[in-house]
């Protein structure tokens, strides 16, 4: 069996090691001494109040430590991974709250066989001592259609619990009012999770096996066994899957659900999943529910109770009135509860218009001084550009695989077709200022990647200088410009192994057109001529930027493929014009 890796300092230690770090960043909380225990730094505040204790196995963080704090978890038991605390601890820390004034301790439980037999004893034992405990099961999975005569498992919705619970506990209501409230929560409230990989266990091995192509439903959050394995599929198709299973009338682990139900609703990370997988799941899971006509109040998106890296989620659906509503929104210190906007999610505008772009101003200057500048001109210009990178795209790629990510002709093929696209569709500006913004925008949108952005500084700043296209110092000018925009803001320089070494080699030939009586093809065709030498110089040159920099420069013997597109552009743009002066 092959151990998976973790950070930690020792595995029998581990545990302790995260709860000193919990109170080591948290003020606000401290270890109960000789006991895996946090609680309230504040104890003296809950005199007058009812207690709120919760625990578990570790290994779900930042349940439960996380959520200790005014109006929410008095204290927290902390057991090994994923086993349940021992009855001595949580005795401990019943008889902490009962010492600081507490009138009276709920334990929140999650259903789970080893927390129900040691949370109940400590209670047994606590209650031989005097002091008033009364414990809650929490069971809020909708995974299984029949009931178990182990029930629902306790799943994320025991963090709802906690807020609620919390809430009532701080505005001072009885043990028996929070108990009676916390019941008739517990109808209101289902969880249903998919994991597309395992957990493990620290010194061990995976928790489980699942092949790359599957993933599975309704499993628990130590790793038990969903109710079924499926293939991949797309997480709308995941999202409806869980959310109809979780609704559906025949389970009799049901969640009701009918047109205008009001939710909070819990996406919560089961440990492993990316932010940007989280994002797609909450959009899928907040756009289903309200086609079927729910009005979502709140979103909780995050790890809220995990199973130490399993790549999962699972969703929890709270039905909320307007008081249940004023609960969840009260205010906690817990560190681990979000910053939850109180402001109903359904309804709210999801986007802002896009300011108007202004309208291109037509200019009646003459094009006289450059006749095969004209807009005409140019299209053919563009249209051989484009077929030159078209034809470079392997050539492109084989060159970046050595450097880069192996996609810099893939690139230049997205910018070549959609510049196609654009001036099939539309006349081209005919003036050049407008024409070089609108082709910064095509790129900067269509392009991607730092090439796309570079051209689009490039473009963008050289178009300022350009009113016509009969000025040659202008034109001298605008490469200036856009060079200078690149140095600026992509941090290189000539020398440094770019697309710069052929534009600025360029650059340098192309002052030539403001000498009166210049020939400006003849000075074109030296300025490509030196692009290409300096894009041949960079395979014997240190790269300094971009991705090629942290490539040791022996491994770097071709020339940079920026630079050769830079300069094969320079060399279609010469070739077009040629044909048009024939």
């Amino acid at each position: 069996m092959q151990v998976s890796k973790k950070l930690v300092n020792s595995v029998p230690h581990c545990v302790d090691d995260a709860l000193s770090g919990i109170v080591s960043c948290h003020p606000s909380v401290r270890m109960l001494q000789g006991h895996r225990v946090v609680v309230r730094a504040d104890l003296d505040q809950i005199k007058g109040k009812v207690a709120l204790l919760s625990g578990g196995g570790s290994g779900h963080e930042p349940a439960h430590a996380g959520y200790v704090g005014k109006g929410m978890l008095t204290g927290a038991i902390a057991g090994a991974i994923f086993t349940s605390p021992p009855v001595g601890s949580i005795l401990a820390a019943i008889r902490a709250v009962a010492q600081a004034g507490s009138v009276g301790t709920l334990l929140i439980v999650k259903n789970y066989t080893g927390d129900r037999l040691n949370f109940g004893l400590a209670l047994e034992r606590a209650r031989a001592d005097g002091i008033d405990v009364q414990m809650v099961i929490i069971a809020d999975d909708c995974a299984f259609t029949a009931q178990k005569k182990a029930g629902r498992r306790g799943l994320c919705g025991t963090v709802l619990i906690h807020k609620i619970a919390g809430a009532l506990a701080e505005a001072g209501k009885s043990l028996e009012e929070i108990i009676c409230q916390v019941t008739a929560m517990l109808g209101v409230i289902g969880t249903m999770g998919v994991s597309l990989s395992p957990c493990s266990v620290p010194g061990s091995g995976p928790a489980f096996h699942l092949s790359p192509d599957e993933l599975e439903l309704g499993l628990g959050i130590h790793g038990e066994a969903g109710i079924r394995r499926m293939k991949m599929m797309s997480a709308d198709a995941v999202v409806k899957l869980m959310i109809d299973h979780m609704t559906d009338p025949s389970n009799e682990s049901h969640l009701r659900f009918n047109p205008g139900v009001r939710l909070v609703l819990v996406v919560n990370n089961l440990g492993g999943l990316s932010f940007l997988e989280m994002e797609v799941v909450a959009n899928s899971a907040v756009q289903y529910l309200e086609d079927r006509g729910a009005v979502i109040e709140r979103v909780m998106m995050g790890p809220f109770m995990t199973a130490l890296e399993m790549a999962g989620v699972s969703l929890t659906l709270m039905q909320v009135d307007e008081e249940l509503l004023k609960l969840f929104d009260a205010e906690t210190t817990a560190v681990a509860w979000p910053n939850v906007a109180k402001i109903r999610v359904t309804g709210q505008s999801r986007s802002i218009s896009t300011p108007e772009e202004e309208p291109e101003v037509e200019n009646s200057q003459g094009t006289e001084g450059f006749p095969f500048l004209s807009s005409q001109a140019l299209k053919q210009v563009l249209e051989q550009v484009c077929s030159t990178l078209l034809s470079l795209q392997e050539e492109l790629n084989e060159l970046d695989r050595a450097a880069g990510d192996g996609d810099c002709g893939s690139t230049h093929t997205r910018a070549a077709q959609a510049i196609q696209e654009w001036i099939r569709e539309r006349p081209l500006p005919s003036q050049p200022g407008p024409l070089l913004t609108a082709l910064a925008k095509i790129l900067l949108e269509r392009m991607g990647g730092s090439s796309g952005a570079l051209y689009s500084l490039f473009l963008t700043a050289a178009a300022q200088p350009l009113q016509s296209y009969n000025d040659p110092v202008a034109w001298v000018s605008a490469m200036d410009a856009g060079i200078e925009a690149m140095k600026r803001y992509g941090g290189a320089d000539a020398g440094d192994r770019t697309m710069l070494d052929a534009l600025c080699s360029a650059a340098q030939e192309l002052h030539a057109l403001q000498s009166p009586g210049a020939d400006a093809m003849q000075v074109l065709a030296q300025a490509v001529e030196k692009a290409e030498a300096g894009a041949e110089a960079t395979k014997n040159m240190t790269a300094r930027a971009g991705r090629a920099s942290y490539i040791s420069s022996t491994l770097l013997s071709r020339p940079d493929p920026g630079a050769v597109a830079a300069a094969a552009i320079l060399r279609a743009i010469l070739q077009s014009l040629q044909l048009k002066n024939v």
